[in-house]
């Protein structure tokens, strides 16, 4: 870790601390590091149960139960696919197997892997217009496969 970054995640882990009587909330402080850093480095969470006054295991378990928290760093492109009732029985699963073909496709050059990260979400609460998919903050919704090139080739 840089100094400035250390400066920075103890800062964050600051604003996370309990103050007593309170319990230590420990998804809350994952999500501050997620959000500041991107993802959770598994090196830190010796840190994070320190300031919580939890134990490693405690923070571990977290990290791991919540499919929203990542462990690795994401790709420089955050594609989310809805995995929701209606985006299912939409075929949402043929929309996430055509990002995954996609990206296979072009993945001829060895930094692909930055360039996307490509998550399952569990509902997108956009129900009416499924299947939806997320790419960085925007939302798109009636979603078919075939669309997926033209969402992602300016990505690429």
């Amino acid at each position: 870790m840089t100094i400035r970054y250390k400066d920075r995640f103890a800062e964050i882990l600051e604003t996370c601390r309990p103050a007593w009587p309170d319990n230590p909330n420990i998804l809350k402080a994952l999500l501050a590091v997620q959000s500041a850093r991107g993802y959770v480095p598994t090196n830190a969470i010796p840190q994070i149960a320190q300031v919580l006054g939890v134990t490693d295991a405690q923070v571990a378990g977290v990290l791991s139960y919540y499919s929203d928290l990542r462990t690795q760093p994401p790709g420089r492109h955050l594609i989310r696919v809805c995995m929701g009732e209606s985006c299912m029985a939409n075929h949402g699963a043929r929309v996430f197997r055509a990002i995954q073909d996609y990206i296979r496709m072009t993945a001829g050059d060895p930094t692909q892997a930055e360039r996307f990260t490509v998550e399952q979400m569990s509902c997108a609460g956009n129900c009416a217009v499924s299947p939806t998919i997320m790419i960085g903050e925007d939302l798109h919704g009636g979603v078919d496969p075939s669309d997926v090139p033209l969402l992602l080739e300016p990505l690429s």
